[in-house]
């Protein structure tokens, strides 16, 4: 299996697996052009897509989702709130390519099974995705405003996570936003913060886990060096050593990480 965290952050989000002869793109939140662009970085092509998963009706996970899928004539899958949720952003989609994926389900495509499962975000019905090849699991989760005892109980003893840390509780506070907004950024159906992200991930990394890729970091309010930083001292406090057992990376709005086989 091999993944890509083509975009992260509240400019636009979509992630990349593959696993034999299937490939998906988890959300597309940036324009067609855009896509088709980080695609080129990673030297894959839109049109082997399998099809896109959706996590929720946020414009900075769907606004390429429409253009992206009637070009290539993919299948999109989201849950059913999602799907009326975004029915009127995303344009008309053919109703051959509409597919119901409900929360904590699997869905499986060859060797490949993708396991659905909800989070705490201001949206419909929100959910993220495990993906499972034979003993390999990666986990995708950003956009909740924590991260429950179920959620770790499907997370856990991951080989890779692309992980939530969106923002530093000071840069937040201090910063430009309005009230309202940072309430809701603090919020439990809002975005978890580098400290609170690393204390789950804390709880979660097990004996095989080796990459955690941060993910959705606020443009605002952190900063790659402060969230990796932050998340390291948390999770050394904890025992676990990076460099020998995990191994932090960064991830970009606009940069296409490495494919990262596992």
């Amino acid at each position: 299996m091999r993944f890509s965290v083509l975009a992260s952050g509240s400019t636009g989000n979509a992630i990349f697996v593959e696993s034999g002869e299937h490939s998906f793109l988890v959300d597309a939140g940036l324009s067609g052009k855009q896509m088709e662009g980080l695609f080129q970085g990673i030297e894959r092509k839109m049109s082997d897509l399998t099809g896109i998963l959706v996590t929720h009706e946020h414009s900075d996970h769907i606004k390429g989702v429409g253009i992206v899928a009637r070009k290539y004539k993919l299948p999109i899958y989201a849950n059913e709130k999602t799907w009326t949720a975004m029915n009127h952003l995303i344009g008309e989609i053919p109703t051959e390519q509409k597919f119901q994926f409900d929360m904590e389900t699997v869905k499986t495509f060859g060797n490949l099974s993708i396991e659905s499962f909800g989070v705490s975000h201001d949206a419909a019905e929100p959910m993220f995705y495990v993906f499972h090849e034979g003993q390999k699991k990666l986990v995708l989760i950003t956009d909740t405003g924590y991260v429950s005892d179920r959620m770790k109980g499907i997370i856990s003893n991951a080989d890779s996570y692309v992980f939530e840390s969106n923002h530093d509780v000071q840069m937040l506070r201090m910063g430009k936003y309005p009230w309202n907004i940072k309430r809701r950024i603090l919020s439990d159906v809002g975005h978890v913060c580098n400290e609170d992200a690393a204390i789950a991930m804390s709880e979660v990394i097990g004996n095989r886990t080796k990459h955690i890729y941060l993910a959705h970091l606020s443009l605002d309010n952190n900063m790659k060096d402060l969230a990796r930083m932050s998340v390291g001292q948390t999770l050394e406090s904890r025992g676990i050593g990076l460099g020998e057992q995990v191994n932090l990376f960064d991830t970009d709005p606009r940069i296409p990480t490495k494919l990262m086989a596992i």
